[in-house]
């Protein structure tokens, strides 16, 4: 075959690359279709950054049995059931994700310098539904609970270890859910849990409050950092995770006093490490693993699945533990890549600081060194967009009113072990509308405040929390 002249070769690939230049403009897909152009950018559709409405069911997971919904989107019960239902504005939920970041951060005041860094195929998933109207933009799943069987929805919080749901009678206050409230009296495996048993008295290790008695019952109390508390009996009976998944005499609260931003869901199911978490009673069977997809928009659907899992894309980092908050699971991360260029911060910066992954806080925290470097570059790679006014704490926001797509600095958060997370586009913004779109994270205002990986970030990761082993994993497109 005749070779073609050099001039040729070179303006064949003149072409070539050019043609691939230009494609940037034409590349706006929908959902999780979105194109990467380049390690440096993604080509986002704005469509894809807001939820429909209209349900669009995610495909079920092989290992799962009930889906993760959006409180407030076209798949939730909550929002179909308008006389019930409450408006929650996003200042609103901001400004109570800073509440619980107050509350983290005052659990963790002692010196974090110091973190203790050693580390402590049955499976069954829930559907964990994402809840503004429960005030913090936390996750919601529905368990059953009783004999027989009645099901209430509950916040799924993976830094908080005892689970409880509201009680009747009610004694002193029970706020508005959306399922009738739970009544001991009509299960014929309640029981009270008496002031002289062992699990009684470990109350305190995991509330920070000492268990009162009344009448031989064991009563447990739980306050927020936003001052919601509940109070109540602790007790046991049957929990159903799916038809053939149940646990008999689970440990939980039976509140008779609840208030604060629960307003819908019907309690809490604890997540953290302690032994009279959710995690812990359920050990025998899920061996202390569980793992979660939070869906990218509210009009798509994730999941909670416990017990192992053999997802070949998750990639492990180590979870360290704290002796003074044993609960949280802490992450070693150790540096920050933005448009695929990796920023020179310290690893010291990170250090300092510690992180905890929390499905609970809405915007990622970081160190105030760490976010001013990611900012920049981040500004630097978004400069030709108009800035748009800052959002409660979100300081770098966009108005996008005249763009259907537009190009977005990619970003990848670096933990030890060599684990990558590169960031959904959806993880990267918080949205208000077209006209105040925000870089989802924020600065500490202290070197030493510890920093927190969010739960916008995690969207439609596969997050593997192996407790046993010691580890958390990342898997991306997990919600598929």
């Amino acid at each position: 075959m005749a070779t073609p002249p050099s001039s040729i070769i070179f303006f064949l690939n003149f072409f070539l690359y050019a043609a691939l230049l230009s494609s940037k403009t034409g590349l706006g897909v929908q959902g999780r279709q979105t194109a990467v152009l380049s390690p440096t950018l993604h080509n986002v559709h704005l469509t894809s950054l807001i939820p429909s409405s209209v349900c669009s069911p995610s495909p079920k997971d092989k290992r799962a049995t009930l889906q993760v919904i959006h409180k407030h989107g076209p798949c939730s019960k909550f929002s179909q059931d308008k006389a019930s239902s409450t408006s929650t504005s996003h200042t609103q939920i901001l400004d109570q994700d800073e509440s619980r970041v107050s509350s983290i951060r005052s659990r963790l005041a002692k010196n974090l310098t110091n973190t203790d860094k050693s580390l402590t195929d049955s499976k069954t998933t829930l559907p964990a539904k994402s809840g503004l109207t429960i005030g913090t933009g936390n996750y919601i799943v529905t368990v059953g609970l009783g004999t027989p069987k009645k099901d209430l929805t509950l916040i799924f919080d993976t830094g908080s270890d005892i689970t409880w749901t509201q009680c009747e009678p009610c004694a002193r206050h029970c706020y508005d859910q959306i399922e009738p409230i739970f009544n001991p009296s009509m299960s014929k495996s309640y029981t009270n849990i008496s002031c002289s048993a062992d699990t009684c008295n470990e109350l305190k290790n995991a509330t920070g409050v000492s268990p009162a008695c009344s009448a031989s019952t064991c009563i447990y109390a739980i306050q927020y950092g936003d001052q919601s508390f509940t109070v109540g009996f602790f007790a046991q009976d049957k929990l159903s995770l799916t038809p053939t998944d149940d646990f008999e005499g689970f440990v939980f609260g039976c509140g008779q006093n609840n208030q604060g931003l629960f307003v819908g869901a019907a309690g809490l199911l604890g997540l953290g490490r302690n032994r009279l978490s959710f995690v812990s009673q359920t050990a025998g069977k899920y061996e202390k693993v569980f793992s979660y997809c939070l869906p990218s928009t509210s009009s798509l659907t994730g999941y909670l699945t416990f017990g192992s899992g053999d997802d070949k894309s998750v990639k492990y980092t180590p979870s360290l533990v704290d002796s003074r908050e044993p609960s949280f699971y802490f992450l070693n991360l150790i540096a920050i890549s933005v448009g695929g260029d990796k920023l020179s911060t310290p690893e010291s910066v990170f250090s300092t600081a510690g992180m905890i992954i929390d499905s609970g806080t809405v915007i990622s925290r970081l160190p105030p060194t760490a976010y001013s470097d990611m900012r920049t570059a981040f500004q630097n790679l978004m400069s030709k967009y108009p800035k748009a006014p800052a959002a409660s704490i979100l300081d770098t926001c966009y108005d996008f009113s005249n763009y259907d797509t537009v190009d977005v600095p990619t970003i990848s958060l670096h933990f030890s072990d060599g684990v990558e997370m590169d960031l959904d586009r959806t993880g990267i913004f918080y949205v208000f509308d077209k006209s105040q779109v925000c870089l989802a994270f924020a600065g500490n205002e202290n070197s030493s405040t510890i920093g927190i990986l969010g739960n916008v970030q995690q969207k439609t990761f596969d997050v593997v929390y192996d407790v046993a082993g010691g580890r958390v994993g990342f898997g991306p497109g997990g919600c598929k």
